[in-house]
């Protein structure tokens, strides 16, 4: 307990990187997967390329991408740049098939009511497909973040790993207490993280909740 409280500033700092690190490349994955999914639907036949191409990237080794990258993006070997792009390769190869699967779910005749109602295309998508695409984008969402928060933790290997920095600290020098620090506060970050997702979810589709009290009180 004296180590925490000796190197609160440092647990802190650690704390704050992880959650640059994992939840940036969220975002920025979301941001692109989504028009990447809407022109897969919109295209049949890019889907299954698209999601076949997302799963051989993510099969990649987290490790080797995060060595591999400085010398393809022209970074330096201790840049966070190598991690978020890693990152948000990882994103996007999980959440394409999400996205795809999420629009796809959007009926016909929803889809065709709205046209007729005098919806662009854009104004179709954001106000009708992407709300009703939500729970199976979201559900993709949050195993993402989960797993980038997790694989923050390996990039400590080349200098840059948020709580994983604790973990090779407690390593080096045999010292259990960073490395219990550095498991506690990963397990509490991706718990919150769910949360939040879960918690947008329930805004962003408030007809679900409504769905829900009906069938309880039924």
């Amino acid at each position: 307990m004296s180590w925490i409280g000796d190197n609160l500033d440092v647990i802190w700092a650690a704390l704050r990187e992880h959650l640059y690190l994992s939840v940036l490349p969220v975002l920025i994955g979301l941001l692109i997967s989504v028009p990447l999914g809407y022109v897969a639907t919109r295209y049949g036949w890019l889907a299954n390329p698209l999601v076949a191409l997302g799963g051989v990237l993510y099969s990649l080794p987290s490790l080797a991408l995060f060595i591999v990258l400085p010398a393809v993006l022209g970074t330096k070997v201790l840049s966070p740049v190598n991690i978020i792009v890693a990152l948000t390769v990882y994103t996007v190869s999980l959440l394409i098939r999400n996205v795809i699967d999420g629009l796809r779910s959007v009926p016909p005749e929803v889809r065709q009511a709205a046209i007729s109602v005098g919806y662009s295309t854009f104004r179709r998508v954001i106000a009708v497909d992407l709300p009703i695409a939500v729970p199976v984008i979201f559900a993709g969402l949050r195993v993402v973040t989960v797993a980038n928060i997790s694989m923050v933790s390996v990039g400590a290997i080349i200098g840059i790993g948020g709580l994983g920095e604790l973990f090779t600290d407690g390593f080096q020098k045999n010292f259990l207490t960073p490395i219990v620090v550095g498991i506690v506060l990963s397990l509490a970050l991706a718990l919150v993280a769910d949360l939040v997702i879960v918690g947008l979810q329930r805004i962003l589709t408030p007809w679900a909740r409504v769905s829900t009290g009906r069938e309880a009180a039924a």
